[in-house]
């Protein structure tokens, strides 16, 4: 039995002395209330596959749950995929006793063959298979939030038959809510003829702003509460970088074009501009870029990459972060292209 039924509310509850910093909102019109600033549990899967941040130290991650919890932290995202299983096992293992004081999101449709390859799959057996692999690892009788990782475009099945495996999921009493990740309206529509989609997680920075053209109105419109992903695209807002920053060879980065060589350079030339109107609300960089993310309507949480404790620290002061119209404005200004 979860803390939400017996306390009888939707609100988990609290603990540590910075959680009267943190603040809280209903997912959409049907979820439970989860802190602004949530978990996000990609980086502490550590190295070893196509998809890392290179290697990461588990006692270090461990620690980082713990910090996050005395924060006042109650959304904990990770994801079969992280690691290829390590994330969701560490997660499980760090919330310990305190499982049932957070709402506790899990992924599927995005799993791995025999040679680790990264493979997506929203059948309806393989779905079921996932959820049942994924309780296991987190150590838990129920997922609070289960969602599609990605849609699957390999085309093993259409988004209404992943949604008929995730709403029997919560009939057997396994899933609490169902939300998709990286979903574009149409699908998000067709998973709706099914089904009520309780969230959607999308890609959303002061960097990648596309989520507030079509996704973020259709999601205020239709009451389902928005989990962004990458609020400091990856960094990049972290305020850390330079332009003579190099990223390690195992870390994913160093492939990608938004990191490296013209398009990374002019990612700092941004963030610089950034820098003085941080400085001018006496805020630090990915304080703001995480008070832009929560500042839309449609938005519920930010969830934020952890691999040590100080990251959840460093970035208490966005939950209470109010950027006014003419700040929000000024923001765009800086980044625009």
């Amino acid at each position: 039995m979860h803390v939400f039924q017996r306390l009888g509310t939707d609100r988990p509850v609290c603990k540590g002395w910075e959680s009267k910093h943190m603040k809280y909102q209903k997912l959409g019109k049907n979820g439970p209330e989860i802190s602004v600033i949530g978990f996000g549990s990609w980086a502490i899967g550590g190295g070893n596959w196509e998809m890392s941040w290179g290697d990461q130290d588990d006692h270090q991650s461990m620690e980082s749950v713990r910090a996050a919890l005395d924060a006042g932290v109650t959304f904990f995202d990770t994801a079969p995929v992280y690691g290829l299983g390590h994330a969701e096992e560490l997660i499980g293992k760090a919330l310990g006793s305190d499982r049932d004081q957070v709402v506790l999101a899990t992924k599927c449709g995005y799993l791995w063959d025999e040679n680790q390859r990264l493979v997506k799959n929203g059948t309806f057996d393989s779905i079921m298979r996932e959820a049942e692999a994924s309780l296991r690892r987190l150590g838990t009788d129920t997922i609070d939030l289960y969602q599609m990782h990605y849609p699957d475009t390999d085309a093993h099945a259409p988004a209404d038959e992943t949604m008929r495996a995730m709403e029997q999921l919560v009939k057997d009493g396994k899933v609490r809510y169902i939300g998709l990740c990286n979903y574009t309206v149409p699908l998000i529509e067709q998973s709706m003829s099914v089904r009520h989609v309780d969230s959607l997680q999308p890609p959303y920075s002061i960097l990648v702003p596309q989520a507030e053209r079509e996704l973020l109105p259709y999601c205020l419109e239709q009451g389902i509460g928005v989990v962004a992903y990458s609020p400091l695209a990856s960094g990049l807002l972290s305020g850390k970088y330079t332009h003579d920053t190099r990223f390690a060879d195992d870390d994913w980065r160093s492939k990608h074009k938004a990191y490296t060589g013209e398009s990374f350079k002019r990612n700092m030339d941004r963030v610089e501009k950034l820098k003085s109107i941080a400085a001018r609300l006496d805020i630090t960089v990915p304080q703001l870029a995480i008070g832009y993310v929560l500042a839309h309507p449609a938005m519920t949480s930010a969830i934020v990459g952890v691999r040590r404790p100080e990251h959840i620290t460093s970035i208490l002061a966005a939950a209470e972060a109010e950027l006014d119209d003419a700040t929000l404005a000024e923001i765009r200004a800086a980044v625009a292209r």
